[in-house]
């Protein structure tokens, strides 16, 4: 991909989307960012986010729209007015237990929004699609580690049956109007500027207040937790690269994209408690509905076709976000 070239990307005020936003205004490309700032979590850090992006040294190459991907004229009206050369779509609502209870959101952005987006690239095709999936679509599966090559016709949430969904919408549209497109699995991203509702952030905010953490079951759980810098390196090679078709003569992919290790949900605490210099009390509860007792990675595919390979470990990620929300909210933490 030239460096001059326009990434249309998607949830730009997200977590992930605004670290690949950024990466790609480093090394000179144009962004047109989307995202409606909804108020699933904290407005104003999808917006201080966003600000970091306006006022980078390559901000001149950055254009924001404020736009919901359900609105499938206003993304229309995006193509149009952009020489868009790939995508990389992220905007979703996430959450496995907001799924419980707000179901409707998740057909309305991770069904129809994705469609929109595979509508918009069939009429005006890019070079590459490169879409959020998720290791929820692994479900009940308990062979480790996950491997592409696994089943995932059984998930346990309505997010992660939304994601696979995903996975064969963008495989369908490859194949009837050869749009190349590749879905990553990703496994548990943190780090700073991190999404609120995710467990880094919880905890973090709870160990400071003095406040007991929510351990579910009773602490048994494990997790492949994957740093942003890291994703983002991994995103970034791929969209340079568009597939391969495969032996249907489908140029779509997908991949795991994780850290290759299975933490201890109890050592993740621990990490964390040591960073923030506080102990950590527990409140020890059953399983949520919803939820996996275990993730792991084999990103052998990954690793092997882009040569990527994740080099950040819990014990070097979280004193880094521990360091960032201290300096964002201003907690000493002491």
């Amino acid at each position: 991909m030239s460096q001059a070239a326009t990434t249309l990307v998607t949830g730009v005020a997200g977590f992930i989307g605004s670290f690949v936003a950024q990466r790609l205004l480093e090394r000179g490309n144009r962004v047109v960012g989307l995202d409606d700032l909804n108020d699933y979590y904290d407005p104003q850090l999808k917006r201080a986010r966003l600000s970091r992006l306006e006022h980078a040294s390559a901000a001149s190459k950055f254009l924001f729209e404020k736009v919901n991907i359900v609105d499938a004229a206003a993304i229309e009206r995006v193509f149009a007015k952009n020489s868009i050369e790939s995508v990389v779509h992220l905007a979703a609502q996430a959450g496995v237990r907001h799924s419980i209870t707000h179901p409707q959101d998740y057909i309305d952005s991770n069904l129809t929004g994705f469609l929109n987006i595979l509508q918009a690239v069939r009429a005006r095709p890019v070079r590459h699609l490169v879409y959020a999936s998720s290791s929820s679509v692994y479900g009940g599966n308990t062979k480790l580690p996950f491997s592409e090559s696994d089943r995932v016709d059984r998930p346990v949430s309505l997010y992660a049956a939304t994601k696979r969904a995903n996975e064969l919408m963008a495989r369908v549209y490859s194949w009837q109007f050869a749009v190349p497109a590749t879905g990553l699995r990703f496994f548990t991203v943190y780090g700073p500027w991190g999404r609120p509702d995710m467990a880094t952030f919880r905890f973090t905010q709870a160990i400071l207040a003095g406040q007991p953490i929510d351990v579910y079951n009773h602490g048994d759980m494990r997790r492949d937790f994957t740093y942003v810098d890291d994703i983002v390196a991994g995103v970034v090679s791929v969209l340079d690269r568009v597939p391969a078709k495969d032996a249907d003569g489908v140029a779509h992919r997908v991949y795991n994209i994780g850290n290759h290790r299975s933490e201890p949900l109890m050592r993740f605490i621990e990490v964390l408690s040591a960073a923030l210099g506080k102990k950590a009390e527990m409140r020890l509860l059953p399983m949520q509905v919803g939820d996996v007792k275990e993730t792991f990675a084999d990103i052998t595919n990954l690793s092997s076709d882009y040569e990527w390979v994740p080099t950040t470990t819990i014990d070097i990620g979280l004193p880094r976000f521990v360091d960032w929300y201290r300096e964002y909210y201003g907690r000493s933490g002491s």
